[in-house]
């Protein structure tokens, strides 16, 4: 019996499985693989905001693809594990590539291919045979240096053969071609090796194997505990580092998917001011920081202005204008209640603060609201041009092809649409949450706004998550250009005595004196009407005044046919009574009446609207701006890259390659001379290129023309193939 257990077919499977692996990472259809994954995760990464917190995507997609995105890292595609791994076995994969075929190519670079046989010259597609009035010595001399001066490589190989010595010129030119494969191979290696040094793979090495964590926690950055910062040793980072005026900072935050981390700077940035210029039309044109730099270890100090694509370089590490943000301005708020027997009271806070607040002097728990400063915009741009261009209207008669055509010509930024951009002024934003913790962000303007129909508009924004876009409530400003007027009317419309007078006036201008009966009637549909818009104050706090009430009256008691008469003079009558509760709220106030005309109209026509909806207002008051005191901070990016150089060399890698590969053509030519008696040579000419195209073909006949000029008789077409 023979022994199989020596181990020997092991042994020898084992290198077979090795060659395999090795033969599937070198592989073309293995890196292009790669590179697919690698472009599809790259397309998320672009589509889907990166960084986020988390509360975002559960707001914006629900808690199951929130916890899918966690799950996946598809919240920090280009610092997931599973992504940088897709990197490093594309560098493998690549390098394996060119180890495998560099030395190849090299030898090909040196290799003239002289050794080719006569037969073997009629299998190219380019061909030609002439006869040649000169020794083969002569014409191999000859076509070197036609060849020579044309910019081939020339190499003469001398043969024996039956007629005699036979010589075999061998030419090359577009080498390069080949240098263009392994420079444009190698580059994906570099930028490969470039992005991984300068991404977050030597963080997440030192959170794996040095036992650093994001941290998760708030307060001062000085009590962040040591194992969530990093030292100043990291070779590669990029993080925030948010300055206000006249402070300084030297800890920048890397930003995780589940927390931060922080990185000790050997300097601090100390932001003396920031600077923004703007166009006529309040877009931005110019964002610069004036800083001063202070080195930690020598206290040197020095001076520099930072613009957006204008950094600073200090000790390796380059210092972006990133953004700009709010450094602690601090703001004056009036609060306008929007309930009956409200208070006006003044808050003071500062952004990014909060203050508490009690509603109608309660102490309870449940009764305390949470003020929250979250933003404060001086400047916001927006966009007034018309939906449409005038005379921009569909005319089934008449196609203005001319505009149509012009429209559509010209700069790239230039659309069918007009932009006409306009500064509206400040603006504050905040947050109101209950006890519970739930809360909703407002928007309010500090100035009225003016939308081109006569009465200024005060915008009060609100939504209930971030996800969602604001709602504006719009409030008309009064002659003084204040919210008061509307305030007044408001508060008089929940006034019933009020209500019963502004009736009594207007039924008393409405009807003449010798109709009381027709003014009893009158007053009394005109209680009904303003009482309704009004509503009952119902104790569940639901709307149920305003427009929506009076139409809802109109559907459960008037004939359908006569609903449309009657709810005319329904709102005639509204209308009315309005504008005597309007004069009656001013005389108590002491002002002088409103005086009709178009102004007063508009005033009034928008504050039935916005009477109607502030119904549906969701907090019991709303705070407008009094007074602000701005204190800019610039959002600098600190980012020490040492893989930028080795991108850089890749990219000038790449450019070549592709140049190279694309644009430049690998070309053999061969010419073999043999005797033909005593003065004769029969010449046997062959081209072969990369690609075959048309400029392959001319560049035969033009060889063909100059190498074989002078021969003793022409070659027949069927021993010419060009």
């Amino acid at each position: 019996m023979s022994d199989t257990s020596s181990g020997k077919p092991h042994e020898v499977e084992r290198p077979q499985l090795m060659r395999s692996v090795l033969e599937l990472l070198a592989s073309m259809r293995f890196a292009i693989s790669l590179l697919t994954v690698i472009c599809i995760a790259s397309v998320i990464g672009t589509v889907l905001k990166q960084h986020e917190p988390s509360v975002n995507y559960v707001n914006q997609f629900g808690p199951f693809w929130a916890e899918l995105f966690a799950a996946l890292k598809l919240s920090a595609v280009y610092s997931a594990w599973w992504f940088l791994l897709i990197l490093a076995f594309l560098v493998i994969s690549t390098s394996l590539c060119l180890i495998r075929h560099t030395p190849k190519y090299l030898a090909d670079l040196r290799n003239y291919k002289e050794n080719i046989r006569e037969q073997s010259l009629q299998a190219f597609h380019h061909k030609a045979q002439a006869q040649l009035a000169e020794t083969p010595q002569a014409a191999a001399q000859r076509i070197g240096g036609i060849l020579t001066r044309s910019g081939w490589k020339v190499k003469l190989q001398e043969r024996e053969t039956a007629n005699g010595k036979g010589y075999m010129l061998a030419a090359k030119a577009g080498a390069a071609h080949k240098i263009g494969y392994m420079a444009a191979h190698a580059a994906i290696v570099l930028i490969c090796i470039g992005g991984l040094l300068d991404g977050d793979l030597v963080v997440r090495a030192q959170m794996w194997l040095g036992g650093k964590t994001p941290y998760t926690g708030g307060g001062r950055i000085s009590d962040v505990p040591q194992e969530h910062r990093l030292s100043l040793r990291n070779p590669t980072f990029r993080g925030n580092l948010m300055v206000a005026e006249g402070t300084q900072a030297g800890t920048a935050i890397l930003n995780q998917s589940d927390g931060v981390l922080l990185q000790e700077l050997p300097f601090s940035v100390e932001l003396k001011k920031f600077i923004v210029e703007y166009y006529d039309t309040g877009m931005p044109k110019l964002f610069a920081s004036d800083v001063i730099i202070h080195d930690k270890e020598t206290g040197e100090q020095i001076e520099q202005r930072i613009k957006v694509n204008h950094p600073a370089n200090y000790k390796g590490i380059e210092i972006y204008q990133s953004s700009f943000d709010d450094g602690g301005s601090t703001v004056k708020l009036r609060a306008v209640p929007f309930v009956e027997n409200g208070e006006t009271f003044e808050v003071t806070g500062q952004i990014g603060g909060t203050t508490q607040l009690l509603r109608g002097g309660s102490s309870k728990p449940e009764d305390v609201l949470t003020l929250e400063f979250t933003e404060l915009r001086t400047i916001n741009v927006e966009n007034f041009g018309a939906a449409k261009s005038p005379g921009a209207e569909v005319d089934v008669r008449k196609v203005d092809l001319r505009s149509s055509v012009e429209s559509r010509l010209g700069g790239g930024h230039k659309t069918v649409t007009d932009k006409k951009l306009r500064n509206i002024g400040p603006s504050i934003g905040y947050k109101l949450r209950d006890a519970s913790g739930q809360a909703r962000e407002f928007q309010n303007y500090m100035s009225p706004v003016d939308f081109g129909d006569g009465v200024p508009m005060f915008l009060l924004g609100v939504r209930d998550t971030p996800a969602e876009a604001f709602r504006y409530l719009r409030v008309p400003a009064d002659d003084q250009g204040s919210i008061q007027g509307f305030l007044r009317l408001r508060a008089a419309l929940n006034n019933p005595a009020m209500r019963q007078e502004a009736v009594r006036r207007y039924a008393l201008q409405a009807v003449a004196a010798d109709r009381a009966d027709l003014r009893e009637a009158l007053g009394q549909s005109a209680l009904r009407a303003v009482g309704l818009f009004a509503g009952s104050g119902n104790s569940e706090g639901k709307p149920d005044g305003g427009l929506q009430a009076i139409s809802q009256f109109m559907e459960t008691n008037v004939p359908e046919a006569e609903r449309e008469r009657a709810s005319e003079v329904l709102i005639r009558i509204l209308n009315g009574v309005l504008f005597d509760l309007a004069q009656l709220s001013r005389e108590k106030a002491g002002l002088k009446p409103l005086e009709p005309g178009e102004q007063t109209l508009a005033f009034m026509t928008q504050s039935v609207f916005s009477l109607s909806d502030a119904q549906f207002y969701p907090a019991p008051m709303t705070f407008m701006m009094e007074d602000f005191t701005q204190v800019q901070a610039s959002v600098f990016q600190v980012a020490r890259a040492p893989g930028k150089k080795i991108v850089y060399l890749g990219c000038l890698f790449l450019i070549i390659g592709v140049f190279a590969m694309l644009y430049v053509r690998d070309r053999r030519l061969w010419v073999w001379l043999t005797a033909q008696g005593d003065a004769a040579a029969r010449a046997t000419m062959a081209l072969s290129s990369n690609r075959k195209i048309m400029d392959t073909d001319r560049e035969f006949e033009n060889l063909t023309e100059k190498l074989l000029a002078a021969p003793a008789a022409q070659p027949s077409p069927t021993e010419r193939s060009v």
